[in-house]
């Protein structure tokens, strides 16, 4: 029996008996566009790519840059969805997406690895619809939106499957815009909403601090001093926030090297939690602690009311912050990248004016996931 499942092992995967290192050596020698494909393979290449240990052998600059909403300096009061690389031109594409269906109006909602998702209307439609789709490919699915007021997150691991899901989370009816009580699920490989579940107890979570996707879960902070886990059949689960003797002014959460990260921002300094074993609620493991004077050096240290931490890089032990410069009624907002392990500050790009969150990190994808789509 065993012998039986080792032989359909190795036709499976033929590399299955490779040793780590030699893995590594072979996946080395291959260009950058190739390594993203081999995450790809299984959970095994993922985390071998992944690994810190192996940052020196194999081409790690997988983060291209973020999507964000501005509507600059002219007379026009909508926000756009803009695209700013940090990483130069080694991956262009199409970040107008106009590759797309036309719509009248298409908004970016999330981002995740290499997805985006969409939410676009046309005049006189009942509800909109969601887009996913994959710039570097420029391939798509569309389906309609299940609810009308609703706020969605994707989650997508190509490591674990081609498809991926979306998270539709309803607002309590005439309360406050954030409390949610109810979500439902979309799954691609059903093609359609599989879960609507609704929660005795509503969750508060902030809005433009995002989400972020990690083993099947969504993460996103509340305003109770927790973490809400929305796995993909809509069981929620809340995780305490760390105690800190600076209370959180505003935590995000973040996927950095494989792990959940959590960014306090306090009335006086950042700290930097990883969440190392999520089945316990003491699990919390602090990584960074650091008074503003430290990180931002006298020049920005008298400007903080208008900084946050926007992403962390997913391959560095790295996080973005922006700093918004007020002059007047307008803000230009600067990006700059913070190492954990050097302590070192350095200016990235100027953003624009009037930039608003969320910020929305892109990591190419190159493999034709969306076999389904267009």
């Amino acid at each position: 029996m065993a012998t039986g499942s080792t032989e359909t092992d190795l036709m499976t995967d033929p590399t299955i008996k490779l040793p780590d290192d030699l893995l590594v050596e072979i996946i080395s020698r291959l260009p950058y566009k190739s390594t993203r494909c081999c995450k790809c393979v299984s959970t095994r290449w993922r985390d071998l790519i992944s690994h810190p240990d192996h940052r020196d052998k194999l081409p790690q600059s997988t983060l291209a840059g973020f999507f964000c909403k501005n509507h600059g300096m002219d007379c026009d009061p909508r926000f756009h969805d803009v695209y700013h690389s940090v990483s130069g031109d080694w991956c262009p594409f199409d970040d107008s997406l106009s590759f797309l269906p036309e719509y009248e109006q298409l908004d970016i909602l999330g981002c995740c690895n290499g997805l985006l998702l969409c939410l676009c209307s046309q005049p006189y439609a009942e509800k909109p619809d969601y887009v996913v789709c994959n710039p570097a490919t420029e391939k798509w699915v569309t389906f309609p939106a299940n609810r009308i007021v609703s706020f969605a997150h994707l989650g997508f691991d190509p490591a674990v499957s081609s498809h991926f899901h979306v998270f539709e989370l309803v607002p309590i009816k005439g309360g406050h815009d954030y409390r949610i009580e109810e979500v439902g699920i979309y799954s691609s490989k059903a093609g359609g909403w599989t879960h609507q579940i609704a929660w005795d107890d509503p969750i508060e979570i902030r809005y433009f601090s995002g989400g972020t996707f990690l083993s099947g879960v969504l993460y996103l902070p509340s305003d109770n001093n927790s973490v809400a886990a929305i796995d993909v059949e809509g069981n929620c689960r809340i995780i305490p926030l760390p105690t800190s003797h600076d209370a959180p002014i505003v935590p995000n959460v973040y996927v950095s090297l494989g792990q959940l990260h959590l960014t306090n921002r306090g009335a006086s300094e950042l700290s930097i939690w990883v969440l190392e074993d999520s089945s316990s609620e003491d699990c919390w493991t602090l990584k960074l602690n650091v008074n503003y004077l430290q990180l931002f050096g006298e020049g920005y240290s008298s400007r903080m009311p208008y900084y946050g931490v926007i992403s962390a890089h997913p391959e560095h032990n790295m996080v973005f912050i922006t700093i918004g410069l007020r002059s007047g009624f307008q803000e230009l907002v600067k990006l700059f990248s913070y190492d954990v392990d050097s302590r070192e500050l350095c200016f990235v790009s100027d953003l624009g004016w009037y930039v608003r969150r969320a910020y929305l990190s892109y990591v190419p994808l190159f493999s034709e996931s969306l076999a389904d789509g267009h």
